[in-house]
């Protein structure tokens, strides 16, 4: 008995740590166990937000009272320091070359024909929903410029600028040729106000540029979704094609057609975009001048289902209201063929839409005194 007591106590400070051990882990596993397993009250009262949420949008900025007074110098540095090098997207196109875009009372101009004409002149400098950087503010008496993408017209460096003379001042280049000053990626926005550029915060100024800038959009897929109508931005959003749609639209909604195919119905040229191949349905979306007309999609079992009437009523540049304004803006004074007081609806036109030739004299009619006879000169002098 004494030797098992002696024992005992040799191995009690072996034993007596792992006790210890063991008892010191238990909780810290129980607090593993608790930590990694929910609590389904929490859970039910906090549940958790799906990743894919969509942010709400930002409630808008009280506005710019009436009476408020000139934009100080401090809120000068302010805005340069907030908005320039920021990444924006557009939701105007701004054409391309010299002429950017003017935005006043929320509408943008130039627009309808004249924007269309200028489009087709010089192209696109920025489309809808394409990300660009504002690289330079400048508040004006005004209004405020906002070059986008470096503006239309290249600015030299620093060093570009530094002339060296010789011997007798004979000028020596210091750089390498002069590069065009045009800048095809850049444009401007110029916002204008009535008297003067007024006092306002940043968050005012993101309101006022809103028809033509994008401030909040994530992407540029949700920029260009911004732009288009509720209609429109939910077939993008389930990749469908209305009838109605340009070609942009179904690019946004499909994609780039794996299979374009041009044929001509008598006098009208179509393209035919085919999406998808057998065995899966079969989408051939038809374009006319840069409208889908005809959508036919077939199913896979063989059903056929054929759409040509309009599901989208798109806005155009209305060309009688283009051209009624321009009649508007001709000065009163314009060069015209007409005699003085005579109206375009009083001018006689012909019955069969050709014009009047007059009767020319037979040859052996008397000429009338003082005129030269056929195929002759009046003398001088008379």
């Amino acid at each position: 008995m004494e030797r098992l007591r002696v024992a005992s106590f040799l191995f009690l400070p072996v034993l007596l740590p792992a006790i210890l051990v063991s008892v010191s882990v238990q909780p810290v596993s129980g607090q593993r166990a608790s930590a990694q397993t929910p609590n389904p009250a929490s859970s039910q009262d906090h549940p958790a937000a799906p990743s894919s949420s969509v942010q709400p949008a930002p409630t808008p900025a009280p506005p710019i009272p009436a009476n408020a007074p000139r934009m100080s110098k401090q809120t000068r540095f302010e805005i340069i320091r907030e908005f320039e090098t920021q990444l924006v997207y557009a939701r105007a196109v701004f054409p391309m070359g010299t002429k950017g875009l003017k935005l006043r009372n929320g509408a943008t101009s130039p627009n309808g024909l004249e924007l269309q004409q200028a489009l087709a002149l010089s192209g696109p400098a920025i489309r809808p929903g394409d990300p660009s950087r504002i690289s330079y503010v400048q508040i004006k008496d005004d209004h405020i410029r906002f070059e986008i993408n470096g503006g239309p017209i290249r600015h030299k460096k620093w060093y570009q600028r530094i002339e060296v003379s010789g011997t007798g001042g004979t000028p020596v280049q210091t750089s390498g040729p002069e590069e065009s000053i045009a800048n095809p990626h850049g444009t401007y926005l110029d916002l204008y106000f009535d008297k003067y550029v007024p006092e306002m915060t940043p968050r005012q100024l993101c309101d006022l540029l809103s028809p033509a800038l994008d401030f909040n959009a994530r992407n540029k897929e949700e920029a260009y979704l911004n732009t288009v109508p509720p209609k429109v931005k939910a077939a993008i959003q389930a990749h469908q094609v209305l009838v109605g749609m340009n070609t942009e639209m179904v690019l946004h909604a499909k994609g780039k057609a794996p299979k374009k195919v041009r044929e001509r119905d008598g006098e009208t040229e179509y393209e035919e975009w085919i999406y998808g191949e057998p065995p899966q349905d079969v989408d051939f979306v038809r374009i006319v001048s840069d409208e889908v007309v005809r959508v036919e999609t077939m199913k896979v079992g063989g059903q056929k289902i054929v759409r040509t009437e309009k599901e989208v009523i798109l806005e155009k540049p209305d060309r009688d209201t283009e051209a009624k304004k321009e009649q508007e803006d001709r000065p009163a004074n314009a060069p015209s063929l007409r005699r003085p007081g005579e109206d375009t609806e009083d001018v006689p036109k012909p019955a069969d839409g050709a014009s009047p030739i007059p009767p020319s004299a037979p040859p052996d009619s008397p000429q009338p005194p003082g005129s030269p006879g056929p195929g002759g000169t009046l003398a001088a002098g008379h």
